[in-house]
């Protein structure tokens, strides 16, 4: 038996808690099973709202569904968790991982073209630096 079956299985009989829950979105992302990881990691957040990693993988599984804006949201509602948490690496990880979402279009997934017409901005969601970030704050 597969080991996400094993964590759903857990999970009918009644054991839910945010690491469950977390492990369940990871499995889910590796399958690409993008909706239910991000129902899993809501989940998960939604439980213990200092969870940092869950807070990680949930902007992640954001990004890959080509959802740049959630992911950003995503990722500063997590850099706040981190750091009240005292989990300045995850708090770090994040703000470069809200960095590219900032440089990337609207939704669309693409990055930001550089060159002329575009200026060098800080990101509204993280503060970091952004080169030809294309989100004006």
């Amino acid at each position: 038996m597969s080991l996400r079956k094993n964590l759903e299985l857990m999970l009918e009989r009644g054991q839910d808690s945010p690491l469950l829950r977390y492990s369940l979105g990871q499995e889910c992302l590796k399958a690409g099973d993008l909706v239910t990881a991000i129902d899993h990691l809501r989940q998960a957040v939604d439980q213990n709202p200092r969870y940092s990693a869950a807070w990680k993988a949930l902007g992640e599984a954001h990004a890959r569904t080509g959802s740049t804006e959630r992911a950003a949201d995503v990722y500063e509602r997590g850099i706040a968790a981190a750091r009240a948490a005292g989990d300045i690496q995850a708090a770090k990880e994040m703000e470069v991982f809200c960095s590219a979402c900032a440089r990337r279009g609207p939704d669309d997934g693409r990055l930001a073209p550089r060159g002329r017409g575009r200026r060098a901005v800080t990101c509204r969601h993280c503060g970091a630096y952004v080169p030809g970030c294309i989100r004006r704050a």
